[in-house]
Formats: C-alpha cells, structure tokens, sequence
C-alpha cells in the first residue's frame, strides 16, 4: 500500500500573510473588509475585521471560508448550484452548519490538497473574490 507523502499543514505564519495580503488588496480598492483562515479541519487559524467594517462581515467571511474548505471550490463558483434548479438547491438550509454561498471564499492548497480555506467579507462578492485570490497568490 503507497501512501501519500504528508503535506505541511497551513501554519499561522501562512495565516498571518494571508491575512496581510487579502488587507492589502482591500485597502488598495478603498473596501474595509473582514477576513477569516480556517486550518483543514475547519478551525479558526486567524481572523481579522477592519475598523469600519460592517460587523456582518466578520459572520460571513467565516460562513464563505467554511463553505469554500467543505466543498473544496471556490464560493464563486457554486453560486449558480444553490439556485432553485442548481444541484444544490437544498442544501443551505439541509444541514446545520454555516454555509455561505456567496463568492469571497477559496480553499488553500498544498500540491493540489485543502490544507485549510480563506474568506472575505466586506465588499462586493466580486470584490471579495479577488481579495482572497490575491492572498492565496501571495502564499505561493
């Protein structure tokens, strides 16, 4: 039986340059924004909320980084799945966990695994999309 090699798990360093980047981005387009980094096993690495940044948006940036790891996909492209006819129409409320299908929330990979997840909360879906995308980007 071959095993796969161990990939190094998402550390808090990674967490604080993640954290860092996706700030950057969102400063730079004039967007307070919270961000939240999620370890594979879906616990909470690091967070972080602007100063004038809507309180939701600490709440769904979790809810989009969770969403982002359990299903291993980009929230941005699962947007048209929960839609009446989409395939997943069911499930944000068939299960009791905080499921967010809004685009803001990517999975971070090692060598093609999820090591852990980012979201963004704040700006415009669009906007937070590319705010995450940056700060996966900046983590390499």
């Amino acid at each position: 039986m071959t095993t796969a090699p161990a990939i190094a798990p998402l550390t808090t360093t990674d967490a604080e340059v993640l954290l860092d980047a996706a700030h950057r981005a969102a400063e730079a387009a004039g967007v307070a924004v919270s961000v939240t980094v999620l370890d594979a096993g879906g616990h909470l690495l690091a967070f972080r909320r602007d100063d004038r940044a809507l309180l939701i948006s600490g709440e769904t940036s979790t809810r989009k980084a969770y969403t982002a790891l359990q299903l291993d996909s980009a929230t941005a492209d699962l947007v048209d799945a929960v839609k009446p006819d989409g395939p997943f129409h069911s499930l944000p409320t068939a299960l009791d966990k905080p499921l967010l299908f809004i685009a803001g929330g990517l999975p971070v990979r090692r060598d093609g695994r999820p090591v852990g997840a980012i979201g963004v909360g704040g700006g415009a879906p669009e906007q937070d999309h590319a705010f995450a995308a940056a700060a996966v980007a900046a983590l390499g």
